[in-house]
């Protein structure tokens, strides 16, 4: 990846480079932005300026170093990134034991989540972490002296999911930096890093990707122009949600499934008993999917119902996410979601995705989150009731 195949973030691609012209690029980069804004691209792209342009480099090392950055194969270029136990590291695993699947995931997927990782490496069950042991690996590795004779490059993606004792050691490090190493931090939510190691960190914050510059990568990726204008408005600035949508691969399609059910059983449960136990196994279907599935549809659920009422009050041009499920008219949803049980609609889908990134019990979440939603989805609006 190359400064200049990186989608959109103009102002931080500027900001990297002039850095490096005038050799004031800090040792730590904290990169944080929401999915698919290309914070991983821009640190393989920092990283190859870096390995292969920044320093006393011969014409024969740049082209060299740009042929390994190609491959991911540059000797001082290291990764580490959230992993969970499999049948390829049963006991205490660390990047280095997926690295083969990491090099093929970024190649593949550069805007890719961590369920997309997940789901490669066979954990999306499971949440995944960069554990203590992954830290001393880390510092192994930096301890040692740069391959080629210039910069080492550390990329840490997703290092917010780094326990507390991998953050301290991961600190140390940054407090301490061996020579000529440079880090990349990539986070989505840079509230779950210590102050003390983002204090340490030049932050640089994405936005979500402008529609005209999805709408470039689609027609890249080889869709027709108008597919790509569609697409890129559904995206809502997410290059990886375009992706998926293109290719017919989204999870929003399961989750669609999934919501429509809810929403029809919901709707037929006044009077009808046996809508109870249909929510019952609605949720035993949705408890067999991994932690990050069930996160990312209770976030979906969120993003709908909060796009409902605001079609509800007048603005349904602010409507991106689609249903995609035959016979389902978002619209006549839309009158029961008012300001009478928004706030409880919200306050539920909100418990529901803390008690499961807390792994609580699944099964029992969506089935107490399924009858408490069905009786906001019956609560008339106040407003309408004083008219």
């Amino acid at each position: 990846m190359r400064f200049e195949e990186v989608l959109g973030q103009q102002y931080i691609k500027n900001r990297l480079q002039t850095a490096i012209g005038v050799n004031r690029l800090a040792h730590a980069q904290l990169f944080v932005g929401p999915e698919g804004s290309g914070t991983l691209p821009m640190a393989l792209a920092l990283a190859r300026a870096v390995l292969c342009e920044y320093g006393d480099l011969t014409p024969a090392q740049k082209e060299s170093g740009h042929l390994k950055m190609d491959h991911l194969n540059h000797p001082d270029l290291h990764f580490a990134f959230p992993v969970a136990a499999s049948e390829a590291a049963k006991s205490k695993p660390i990047s280095d034991h997926y690295i083969a699947e990491w090099r093929s995931f970024i190649q593949e997927q550069p805007y890719g989540n961590l369920f997309d990782w997940y789901q490669l490496i066979g954990t999306e069950k499971k949440q995944g972490n960069i554990s203590v042991e992954e830290a001393k690996e880390i510092s192994q590795k930096l301890a040692l002296k740069s391959y080629e004779g210039g910069y080492k490059v550390m990329v840490i993606w997703g290092v917010e999911k780094m326990n507390t004792a991998a953050a301290n050691k991961l600190l140390k490090l940054l407090e301490e930096p061996p020579e000529k190493t440079l880090f990349i931090l990539i986070a989505q939510d840079e509230e779950q890093l210590l102050a003390t190691i983002q204090s340490r960190c030049q932050i640089s914050h994405f936005r979500k990707i402008s529609e005209e510059a999805i709408t470039e990568g689609l027609v890249q990726a080889g869709a027709t122009a108008q597919e790509a204008k569609q697409i890129s408005v559904a995206a809502e600035g997410n290059f990886n949600k375009a992706l998926d949508l293109f290719r017919k691969d989204s999870e929003e399609l399961r989750f669609g499934d999934w919501f429509v059910f809810w929403v029809r059983t919901a709707f037929s449960a006044k009077g009808n008993k046996g809508a109870i136990n249909e929510l019952i196994n609605w949720s035993g279907e949705v408890a067999k999917s991994g932690r990050e599935v069930q996160k990312n549809f209770l976030l979906y659920c969120l993003s709908l119902f909060r796009e409902a009422l605001l079609s509800h009050y007048g603005l349904s041009e602010f409507q991106h996410t689609q249903v995609h499920v035959d016979g389902f008219d978002f619209k006549k949803l839309v009158p029961f979601v008012h300001e009478s049980n928004i706030t409880g609609i919200q306050e539920s889908l909100e418990k529901a995705l803390y008690e499961i990134e807390r792994n609580g019990n699944a099964k029992m979440i969506f089935t107490d989150l399924a009858i408490v939603l069905t009786r906001y989805i019956h609560t008339p609006s106040a407003a309408k009731a004083t008219k």
